[in-house]
């Protein structure tokens, strides 16, 4: 059974494709990109859902792992391109965060909301007519 089974290994390591589509260096990235791919959906998403301190962690964690994706021996691409994806998510969140808890975004929206619903009531008095 042994001797099946380095046969096998020995026939897919043979063909550099499917060598690589069997190792770490592809499936590891190809399972991570969950996380840039729900950052990405998050930007459609109220700001006042956002939390700071896990997106200042995650835009560490990003670029930590950036760095180590092509310090690896072989580099890792694929690797790179999830964590740079998922590094210039945080940063439209870390943005988005700020701005509206910080530089007067919540005041601008509410604002807004209030201006919205005086329309809406004007909107209401005329049709009532």
């Amino acid at each position: 059974m042994a001797a099946v089974i380095k046969a096998l290994n020995a026939k897919i390591r043979s063909n550099p494709t499917v060598s690589y589509i069997c190792s770490t260096h592809f499936w590891g990235p190809v399972s991570n990109f969950g996380i840039p791919v729900a950052a990405v959906m998050d930007t459609q998403k109220s700001p006042d859902l956002i939390s700071g301190g896990m997106t200042g962690a995650l835009v560490i964690y990003s670029a930590t792992f950036m760095r180590y994706s092509l310090a690896v021996q072989p580099k890792n691409y694929l690797l790179f391109a999830c964590h740079f994806v998922n590094e210039c998510a945080q940063l439209t969140q870390g943005y988005r965060f700020l701005q509206y808890n910080n530089w007067g975004g919540k005041e601008a929206l509410e604002a807004a909301k209030a201006q919205a619903a005086k329309v809406e009531d004007k909107a209401k008095a005329v049709v009532g007519k």
